[in-house]
């Protein structure tokens, strides 16, 4: 009989959700998000907006304890986003040249009908999980070759005609 679904052994566990996991990425997380956040330009209220607005203080808290690599634990929320802002940040690495093309593309309007004219950072800093993960399978999408143009290093490769294979 084939088993169809998640077989238990393929499944993740709940133990990715006990504190002394969340603690031991929350520090990590925070130090990654602020050097990005520093590069893409963000504002404090877009910084806290992308961690699902905590308070001033809260954020603040989670901040000083990161850069002094004290221990601070996340929520599972706050992880998941900060997740997909890292998945967003490796994309972006990976389609453009550079950082600044890649800041370029995420500032600059767009007019796929996800962003409908609007900056993608619009779309992560709008204070929802669900905006950051999907300007992340957008990127993930393009990473396939999926609506975008091809990037510069791809933008003159030819592709394969008849002619070119060669029977031997």
């Amino acid at each position: 009989m084939q088993q169809t679904g998640f077989a238990p052994a393929q499944a993740l566990g709940a133990e990715r959700f006990e504190p002394a996991n969340r603690r031991r990425l929350s520090g990590p997380a925070l130090r990654s998000f602020a050097a990005i956040a520093d590069l893409w330009g963000l504002n404090e209220q877009q910084r806290r907006l992308v961690l699902g607005y905590p308070s001033r203080s809260t954020y603040h808290n989670w901040m000083r304890l990161a850069r002094e690599q004290a221990d601070v634990t996340l929520d599972v929320d706050s992880l998941t986003r900060l997740s997909a802002l890292l998945g967003i940040h490796q994309a972006l690495g990976v389609l453009f040249d550079t950082q600044g093309e890649g800041v370029a593309w995420l500032t600059g309007p767009h007019d796929a009908p996800l962003f409908g004219g609007q900056p993608p950072i619009t779309l992560v800093t709008a204070g929802t999980l669900d905006g950051l993960l999907q300007v992340r399978r957008f990127l993930d999408a393009a990473r396939g070759g999926l609506y975008m143009p091809p990037n510069g290093l791809d933008a003159g490769f030819a592709p394969s005609t008849d002619r070119d294979i060669v029977w031997r």
